[in-house]
């Protein structure tokens, strides 16, 4: 192999390093997006069901006096 061969193999490789470093910097964007989306939702989760709970328990004794409607 010549010179000129090894420093076209070279760059080709340096290019292909660049072009997986920008497709990592761009796939951490998303994990990071991603992350705080998940955070989010949990949040929101944890919110609506201590809203649930709030509305079983101020339901609950109205629902245990109840008569079924067949009777």
């Amino acid at each position: 192999m010549n010179e000129t061969e090894l420093e076209n193999r070279i760059t080709a490789v340096e290019m292909k390093l660049s072009y997986i470093e920008d497709f990592m910097n761009q796939l951490q964007g998303v994990v990071v997006e991603q992350s705080k989306q998940l955070e989010a939702l949990k949040q929101e989760n944890k919110m609506l069901a201590a809203n649930l709970r709030d509305v079983s328990n101020m339901l609950e004794g109205d629902i245990l006096n109840n008569k079924p409607p067949h009777y």
